[in-house]
């Protein structure tokens, strides 16, 4: 059974998980390979103009990086809900 992401609290109250993969630039990987399912699952398998992929529970937070946990939002929205997530 796969090793679940530990997701720990820092002093500012934000959540970092210490156990994902992340890139060269600290960014937590995500899987090329589940965003295109996605994508190609909602027809849009090229994108859709003026939203991103977004995963509904964020993978910072232990949220899986599958289709099932992520949906379209629209650039303005995720970047609100980022600056929610990320305190």
């Amino acid at each position: 059974m796969p090793k679940s992401n530990q997701v720990t609290k820092s002093p500012t109250n934000s959540a970092r998980c210490d156990s994902c993969p992340r890139d060269s630039r600290g960014r937590i990987e995500r899987s090329e390979v589940a965003k295109r399912d996605f994508m190609k699952q909602t027809g849009f398998p090229n994108g859709r103009p003026g939203y991103v992929v977004d995963h509904i529970v964020p993978l910072a937070k232990g949220g899986k990086d599958v289709p099932s946990n992520m949906q379209w939002q629209t650039i303005a929205a995720a970047k609100a809900k980022d600056k929610i997530e990320r305190k």
